[in-house]
């Protein structure tokens, strides 16, 4: 048998399954690669928000990248939540050596408002972590947290990309979902524009929404696609989770990883 294309997130973990580490493990898995993990942070978090968060030292994140990438090998790496300066520093270090291409979701809050960077980690994420990305995957509070430019309209996503280009990433794509209208993405290098348009979906239940599109773009990435196709297909993915999320617990529900796989149904035993 022949093993899946290999995917590697290098996150937080969300202790209620919707986003971070477990929400990459799973679109991985839906999209038919073998996913694997270093673990940045432990966070206490549920449908309500972020009760807490603890990072993990530099020398544990190094170890389990080194662990990982020099025994299995991976097709493409994702970055998610790197909480610091040190981390973010170390994670870029090992990405430069790594030669996969690698998708960076500047995580800079939580779904609920929950700070996930320190601040002074925002120059080693402009310095360090976007040069080495194959693609950045900011949202429009990202793109200002990063660059200063604020998104209010689509005509200025173009304006946005090109602040993120210059901080290094291969390719941009801009996040404009938080626009009003459809669902409206700008990706691109510099010289090609790919628009990615969605109707918008009438669910609230979105958590774990960037990092599940980061790890798709990651997963079709490791399949072999371009760019451009790999962001395709996963806006496609991510749609159809946000049209399928579900209630959980008393706030945002997360979106539904699983929402192409078979639902199979299980009948109860005898007590």
């Amino acid at each position: 048998m022949q093993a899946p294309p290999r995917v590697l997130t290098v996150a937080g973990s969300d202790s209620g399954g919707g986003a971070g580490i477990q929400a990459d493990l799973k679109t991985m898995l839906a999209l038919g690669t073998h996913g694997m993990s270093v673990i940045t942070a432990v966070t206490a978090q549920n449908s309500l928000g972020v009760q807490g968060a603890w990072q993990l030292p530099a020398a544990a994140v190094t170890a389990q990248y080194r662990s990982v990438v020099d025994d299995i090998g991976v097709q493409a790496v994702k970055t998610g939540m790197l909480a610091s300066a040190e981390l973010v520093e170390t994670v870029a270090g090992l990405l430069a050596a790594t030669g996969a291409p690698v998708v960076v979701d500047p995580v800079g809050v939580s779904k609920h408002g929950d700070t996930l960077l320190a601040t002074d980690a925002l120059d080693a994420v402009r310095t360090k972590l976007l040069p080495a990305a194959t693609v950045a995957t900011p949202n429009l509070a990202e793109v200002a947290q990063l660059t200063g430019v604020r998104v209010t309209e689509e005509a200025d996503l173009r304006r946005a990309a090109a602040a993120v280009l210059a901080l290094g990433p291969r390719w941009a794509l801009i996040k404009g979902g938080h626009l009003a209208g459809d669902a409206v993405d700008l990706l691109t290098d510099g010289t090609a524009e790919h628009w990615l348009r969605a109707s918008r979906q009438d669910n609230r239940h979105t958590h774990g929404t960037g990092c599940t599109l980061a790890s798709a773009i990651a997963a079709r990435l490791a399949h072999g696609d371009s760019v451009p196709e790999a962001v395709g297909a996963a806006k496609d993915y991510v749609t159809g989770a946000i049209a399928a999320g579900f209630p959980l617990g008393a706030g945002i529900g997360p979106v539904d990883h699983g929402h192409r796989m078979a639902r199979g149904t299980q009948e109860a035993g005898p007590p």
